[in-house]
């Protein structure tokens, strides 16, 4: 997702300082391997990590660990797979675990904790994700009063990436709230004659996923914080009203043929574009609108304007983006999705890499490398790669800001990535909602 590869990055003396403390407490276990103690180094250690980051978002991830390999000797080897989530459990069932495992949702990290082959977080892990992260970030990492993972990266949901030099073009404003975002799409069809906005939902295996983001982020618009938290909890079942509700807000643009698919076809195209390619219809003025989180920044970067040239993101720029509106002018809720970092070694230098991944360098070194944000309060907003990226980043670490996590990605997995993905396209594809709904709630039953 195109952040071009830069060169080493130097994250300062606070990693010498977490590569010092953590070499002076090794030592040699019983089976040849390092263990608290004596000192031991843990220079030529090899620590294996897989994950669902490819292409060059994972390029950036190793060079992330770049100065932490000088100061501790250890190699990081970080190997991207597009099939991880649907992989990932066959191989810690086969006993071919990684040492560490990078998890995009929590409903998956808890189908790895049950097989009883993920380890606790080491206490130093723990006391880190204390400092840096909020209670809710290390509640998601937490099994049955057990601290497993810590966060890793986030993206903010819910953004609506659009092109500020059209809007001055076209006399219009960023919406306050969802019914102006309704006129204001009304307007840019009537204006330009052709569809505002553009999606896409496929995804291979995990298709569907964006169009879950949609209705997550309308129920808790709509619905507000408690029901959203009741939904994930299956206290709100999909057939309730609430969430049919959601539904029927979101189909007043994505089931519109005059409003979608901008680019691509009519609506059930939308299930046959892919998700990252909307950036270059944005980007070439094709598409006036879309939806998606706040990581489509790094896919922007990959592409061309009309004028051939890599667009600038910015407030007075080719394109940028504002947080879809609520209901009510002034509240601001957001639907966050991130990683979480599980160990399935608790060998000394698996130990160091959890340590290092879950400090405010680690956050720093990644952020700095471009085209990705974190939830880690003390890391610093002002190494983001635009001024998007900052905002975005301050918007998390601002107290006053509702957050919730993808409530997809805290579902059983059965539904929040099965039910709910497939129900997605087959609502696109045309079946009526209340049908939908029912198909999902019945992966409960799976």
């Amino acid at each position: 997702m195109g952040v071009p590869r830069r060169r080493r990055v130097l994250v300062g003396f606070a990693v010498a300082g977490i590569a010092a403390l953590t070499l002076a407490g090794c030592a040699e276990s019983e089976d040849g391997g390092a263990a608290p103690g004596d000192g031991s180094s843990l220079e030529g250690e090899t620590v294996k990590i897989s994950g669902g980051i490819t292409g060059t978002e994972a390029e950036a991830l190793n060079d992330s660990f770049l100065q932490f390999e000088k100061d501790t000797g250890i190699s990081v080897e970080y190997t991207g797979d597009k099939g991880f989530e649907g992989n990932i459990v066959t191989k810690v069932d086969g006993g071919s675990a990684p040492d560490i495992a990078i998890v995009p949702q929590p409903g998956l990290m808890n189908t790895l904790i049950a097989t009883g082959e993920a380890k606790p977080a080491p206490e130093a892990v723990e006391a880190l994700v204390d400092e840096n992260w909020s209670a809710d970030w290390k509640g998601y990492g937490t099994v049955d009063g057990t601290f497993y993972a810590a966060p890793m990266l986030a993206n903010v949901k819910g953004y609506v990436f659009y092109s500020p030099k059209q809007f001055e073009e076209w006399g219009v404003e960023v919406p306050k709230t969802w019914d102006e975002m309704l006129t204001l799409t009304k307007t840019i069809q009537e204006t330009t004659g052709d569809a505002p906005w553009c999606a896409g939902f496929a995804s291979d295996a995990a298709s569907g996923w964006p169009g879950t983001d949609w209705v997550e982020d309308l129920v808790l618009r709509q619905s507000g914080a408690d029901v959203y938290d009741q939904w994930i909890a299956g206290d709100v079942k999909f057939t309730d009203p609430e969430i049919e509700s959601a539904f029927d807000a979101v189909g007043e643009i994505l089931l519109n043929p005059d409003y979608v698919n901008a680019g691509f076809g009519d609506v059930k195209s939308i299930n046959t574009t892919a998700f990252a390619d909307v950036a270059a219809k944005l980007a070439d003025g094709t598409c006036a609108l879309t939806h998606q989180g706040s990581f489509l920044t790094a896919n922007l970067l990959t592409t061309k304007t009309a004028d051939g040239e890599t667009p600038e993101i910015a407030p007075d720029g080719d394109v940028y983006a504002f947080i879809m509106p609520g209901m009510t002018e002034g509240e601001l809720q957001v639907e966050v999705g991130g990683e979480f970092v599980v160990g399935f070694s608790d060998d000394a230098a698996t130990q160091a890499v959890l340590e290092f991944m879950a400090s405010k360098e680690f956050a720093d070194a990644r952020v700095e490398l471009g085209g990705a944000m974190s939830a880690n309060k003390n890391a610093d907003p002002s190494l983001a790669s635009s001024e998007f990226l900052t905002e975005a980043m301050m918007v998390l670490q601002d107290d006053t800001t509702v957050v919730r996590f993808d409530a997809s990605d805290l579902m059983p997995t059965t539904v929040g990535s099965g039910s709910f993905w497939k129900g997605m396209v087959s609502w696109i594809d045309g079946k009526s909602t209340p049908d939908v709904l029912s198909d999902i709630q019945a992966g409960y039953e799976n």
